[in-house]
């Protein structure tokens, strides 16, 4: 594998990592959001992710240069769920006749430690294409006879 694929999968880590990152803000942002564009409360967002092999020219899926193993990341789909609380607040304007308010069923703590964890691979990532980047800087060297 070369440098270039190291990048690209690294890159590909991050475009998916930015993404969870979104659905997680957003899930905390709509935590007490009762009404929608669509009707209801919030719907909470999941970052379903697949992978691939990590391939860019048609050379060398035919020839099979690619280590095997070598994977890209993507975020394959975003699913809501459409699992709801609900909790009594007659006085919500929400509220239906028993008093009760439907509301998205996200626990902020969960959300945040959610964050974190993209965060952290999101780090990880940069840190691997700062890795691949000194590889490359040192191998220039190499050929510059340093």
């Amino acid at each position: 594998m070369d440098l270039l694929s190291s990048l690209r999968i690294s890159a590909s880590g991050l475009a998916a990592q930015r993404k969870r990152q979104e659905a997680h803000s957003s899930n905390i942002a709509n935590a007490q959001t009762t009404r929608t564009a669509e009707g209801g409360p919030y719907r909470r967002k999941e970052v379903v992710f697949g992978s691939e092999p990590a391939r860019s020219e048609f050379s060398e899926i035919l020839e099979g240069e690619l280590a095997e193993n070598a994977q890209t990341v993507h975020a394959t789909e975003v699913i809501h769920t459409d699992k709801v609380v609900f909790k009594f607040d007659p006085q919500h304007p929400d509220a239906n006749a028993e008093g009760y308010v439907a509301m998205p069923d996200i626990n902020t703590m969960t959300e945040m430690a959610n964050m974190m964890e993209a965060q952290r691979a999101y780090e990880s990532n940069v840190t691997a294409m700062n890795v691949t980047k000194q590889m490359a800087m040192k191998t220039l060297e190499i050929g510059r006879g340093n």
